[in-house]
């Protein structure tokens, strides 16, 4: 039996909807990518047009949002399947939790790393 110690929810229900969701999301944002980097008004202007545009300032948000989420449950079922006492011993608890720890600490960093690029604050 695996001991809980961080997790986005606790139902494996909300968990595989969530994930669902934000590959719906992150699917959509590519494919707005590629679209325009497929289209003819690829130059500097453009793409700082393209990419201030609030609409595409919102949608850069919600797909960086949609990444860490995505991130967040996939690393924590890699943590809790792999980091068990079972093949790690007796402080699988432990290093899992340091583990899931770091894993936020890198999401956190990515978060206002890529907010700071999207909203140039």
């Amino acid at each position: 039996m695996v001991t809980q110690a961080l997790s986005l929810s606790r139902s494996g229900l909300t968990d595989f909807v969530v994930q669902r969701v934000t590959a719906v999301i992150l699917g959509a944002y590519s494919l707005c990518l590629l679209g325009f980097f497929l289209g003819d008004n690829v130059n500097h202007a453009g793409l700082v047009a393209f990419f201030w545009s609030p609409s595409m300032q919102i949608f850069s948000t919600l797909a960086v949002l949609s990444i860490a989420a995505h991130a967040w449950i996939g690393m924590w079922t890699i943590g809790t399947d792999y980091l068990r006492p079972a093949h790690i011993g007796g402080m699988a608890t432990a290093i899992r939790f340091v583990y899931q720890i770091l894993c936020l600490l890198a999401l956190f960093v990515y978060l206002v790393w890529a907010m700071r690029l999207v909203w140039q604050f």
